[in-house]
């Protein structure tokens, strides 16, 4: 069941264009544990072997298998009531992210859906598992934020949840984005 939820998000992330081919990650919580997708994994072509079980407050022999992203999921399990994560790199979102500090979507769905988006580490190169108790922080108010040049991260209840914020983030940007090419004619 789970394998399966985790093949249908990780499939319908890479075929929209929210992650490279190896990038991005995924995770659920259950207790005081993780699963999370495999540091390097493909999320359009997951398997068993590409899920990892581990702590959220310690260490274990699959620790080391696990995402690069590992240390911000476990400050947002520790921080928040999230029992699904969902980070990508979403093209729109990420170039928005470049020039602005908050995104604010203009359509509906993402109005509703979303609210405003905080962009944070706005001016500095954020490498993975930074910026850790940030952004655990930020999204206890909000359920959806960027890192300034680098992808997003949408918390929820399941993660289709999580999955549906993320791609109504990305349309959000995409609608912004068209927009401010229009305003250039």
């Amino acid at each position: 069941m789970i394998l399966t939820q985790f093949q249908l998000v990780g499939s319908d992330l890479f075929s929209r264009g929210l992650v490279s081919s190896h990038g991005g990650n995924i995770s659920v919580r259950t207790g005081d544990r993780l699963i999370i997708t495999r540091h390097g994994s493909m999320l359009g072509h997951l398997s068993g072997e590409d899920l990892v079980e581990t702590g959220i407050y310690v260490d274990d022999y699959s620790t080391q298998l696990a995402s690069s992203e590992l240390p911000v999921h476990r400050a947002i399990y520790r921080e928040t009531s999230a029992l699904a994560i969902v980070h990508t790199h979403p093209p729109h979102a990420i170039a928005l992210s470049l020039a602005s500090s908050e995104i604010i979507p203009l359509d509906l769905e993402g109005a509703l859906t979303l609210k405003n988006i905080p962009v944070l580490g706005w001016g500095i190169r954020i490498g993975p598992g930074e910026l850790s108790e940030e952004i655990a922080h930020s999204l206890k108010e909000f359920n959806t934020l960027l890192i300034h040049s680098h992808g997003s991260f949408t918390i929820g209840e399941t993660l289709e949840e999580a999955y549906h914020r993320t791609s109504s983030l990305e349309e959000s940007c995409r609608i912004i984005y068209l927009l401010r090419g229009l305003d250039n004619r």
